[in-house]
């Protein structure tokens, strides 16, 4: 038997640690973090015999025999499938979520709630696992709106701060709206499908060639995907929750901007890249908004001064060169864009538990108040600075390689996109270089230096774990020299992607120039850091607000939703219940009335027959006066 086809394990240790975190409660403060550890371990193994299985040509195993719902001859299945793609994803998951539960275990020493902390992330891991081996799109949906539910949770887990709740919030809503494109995607397909199959392999038959579903159909799954696939991944226009979700435990930021959340709308355009391929339109849309999303959100790195959203915005840029390598529209690109998936995995997730140690250490976010944190931190800021360069694609760490190989083929396919990519290559390395040489050198400005200490042993292995496979995981694919890595992804439809000298060279020479640039600014001092934002205030305040997208968003939508639903809310209280309570009042008031008449005194009934005789009279009368009239 084949170790695929116990793949279901790999989700279901996560989910028992779940389920017995949740049973034991609070009290096992100690074995909690035992129990998730465990779990994710135990994924971790099972992932890797599976992934080193299939690095010998294992035959795809697909397992759907459990089914869920039927109407007609129409029966939707639930189960799993294993093929090269899942199998890398599993294996980036697991490897991040198990060194980020064992860094949590230090982290979050002494929070009350850290077993509960624990369940959570064993429920999200558990929920982007069986999202990744998911054979079909309903099920994977089933398993992508979990993922979102698991955010909300971590996130807003300090859930005492305003700010945290707010985030938890702004991130469920504004991922909702990809998730509406992409159920609306899912009944399109289940409409025009053969058969209404939503397979995945299914899928690949019908849209390959020529796809017997019409022009304008196709355009629209794949759009409606890729909105999706946006809100998830933090593509612009519907980034705004990922800097915010920064108001999580470090850890959690780490697990969703390396490995999981942002990771499941790649993975998604990934998935269904054949629906794309079919559509030029949706493959011009997925390139436009891949690199304006690049550029975008690095000009704001610039401008931050909290060490977590510098990062989280170097997170929406890195994944719109992602979305940008799907949008070239070839298996070498796609093979580019999963190759940065897997390396800005192991780099980012370094960059975030460095962060959070830099925070465990120093008690504050804020980089301006930092500084001089080399000297005492040795490990973090080594380990830090590899993550950095890696990031910034310098020669030979991994995030050189995959960058290189998404902008080789732009240089290629599309001249425009390639210098896009470069630009954005510059400005990552600058405001890279202006965090780690604010951090870690110079003085002290916090005023706390003698408190500073190294972060223990269980929060630094991670990291140097995760220094190692940033630099290390670069060379799986090495242009003209180690291409096993797109062969194996796209069963030998990549090609062979050439050593392009002049890529290279440009992508390390602006990698160079933004390093060099921060190095005078905040290493060395020869330059101010007030030279360009003096001359340019407005546009250094307009880069710092982030383009005011947030507050445009406010005024646009948010304040016209409030006041359509004051207004509603007012009809209901004065129009809807004030006829209720009109009826309610009027009711009584002839009930009070009818009980005044009706209390048994004969003097009373007397009076009232009396009345009523004279208005019978009056009538009378008066209807023969006005007759005679």
């Amino acid at each position: 038997m084949e170790f695929s086809q116990l793949a279901w394990l790999v989700p279901v240790f996560p989910l028992l640690s779940f389920l017995m975190l949740t049973a034991l409660g609070r009290q096992v403060r100690t074995w909690g973090a035992i129990i998730g550890i465990a779990g994710a371990c135990l994924s971790f193994v099972l992932s890797l015999i599976i992934f080193l299985e299939r690095l010998n040509q294992a035959r795809d195993f697909t397992w759907n025999d459990f089914e869920w719902l039927k109407f007609g001859d129409v029966a939707i299945r639930f189960g799993f499938e294993i093929n090269n793609l899942n199998t890398m994803m599993l294996l980036i998951v697991t490897t991040v979520s198990l060194l980020v539960q064992i860094y949590s275990h230090g982290y979050m020493e002494g929070d009350g709630r850290i077993t509960v902390f624990y369940g959570y992330i064993s429920l999200f891991t558990f929920s982007m696992l069986g999202l990744v081996i998911s054979p079909n799109l309903l099920q994977l949906y089933v398993f992508w709106e979990l993922v979102g539910v698991c955010s909300f949770l971590l996130i807003g887990f300090w859930y005492q701060k305003p700010e945290a709740r707010a985030a938890a919030k702004k991130a469920f809503i504004v991922t909702r709206i990809g998730d509406t494109g992409l159920f609306i995607a899912i009944l399109l397909l289940f409409w025009h499908m053969p058969e209404h199959n939503l397979d995945f392999s299914a899928i690949h038959n019908a849209f390959q060639g020529t796809p017997a579903i019409g022009a304008g159909v196709v355009t629209a799954v794949a759009i409606l995907i890729f909105v999706g696939a946006v809100g998830k991944s933090g593509q612009f226009p519907l980034h705004t929750w990922l800097p915010d979700a920064m108001e999580g435990p470090t850890p959690i930021s780490a697990l969703i901007h390396a490995a999981t959340m942002v990771a499941a709308g790649v993975y998604l355009v990934a998935r269904t890249y054949d629906v794309f391929l079919a559509s030029s339109t949706a493959l011009t849309v997925v390139l436009a908004v891949g690199a304006f999303t690049a550029l975008f959100a690095a000009t704001i790195g610039m401008a931050q001064n909290d060490i977590k959203r510098i990062l989280a915005y170097s997170t929406i840029s890195q994944l719109g060169y992602m979305m940008m390598a799907m949008g070239l529209g070839s298996w070498m690109a796609y093979t580019a864009g999963l190759f940065h998936l897997l390396t800005h995995a192991f780099f980012k997730a370094l960059l975030f538990l460095g962060a959070g140690s830099v925070i465990h250490a120093a008690h504050t976010q804020n980089i301006q108040e930092m500084g001089g944190l080399g000297r005492k931190m040795k490990i973090t800021a080594w380990t830090f600075t590899v993550g950095m360069l890696a990031l910034s694609g310098i020669f030979p760490l991994s995030g050189f390689w995959s960058k290189d190989a998404i902008l080789a083929v732009a240089f290629h396919d599309n001249p425009l996109i390639f210098w896009i990519g470069l630009i954005g290559a510059f400005f990552t390395a600058f405001y890279m270089s202006r965090l780690l040489f604010l951090v870690f050198t110079g003085k002290n400005r916090g005023g706390r230096e003698e408190a500073i200490h190294e972060s223990p042993a269980v929060m630094t292995v991670p990291l140097i774990v995760l220094a190692v496979l940033a630099v290390l995981s670069g060379f799986i694919f090495v242009p003209g020299l180690n291409s096993w890595l797109g062969d194996w992804l796209t069963a030998s439809r990549a090609g062979e992607e050439a050593f392009e000298l002049p890529v290279v060279l440009l992508s390390n020479l602006a990698a160079i120039l933004g390093i060099g640039l921060g190095w005078l600014i905040y290493g060395k001092g020869s330059l101010r850091p007030d030279f360009l934002s003096g001359r340019l205030p407005w546009l250094y305040t307009l880069v710092n607000r982030k383009y005011y997208i947030d507050e445009l968003y406010q005024a646009v939508i948010v304040m016209p939703l409030k006041g359509l639903a004051a207004l509603l809310n007012a009809v209901d209280d004065y129009i809807i219940d004030g006829a209720v309570r009109l009826a309610a009042t009027a009711t009584g008031g002839i009930g009070r009335l009818g009980r005044r008449v009706q209390n048994g005194q004969v003097q009373t009934y007397g009076l009232l027959t009396l009345l009523s005789i004279v208005v019978l009279v009056l009538a009378f009368a008066g209807r023969r006066y006005f007759n005679v009239g």
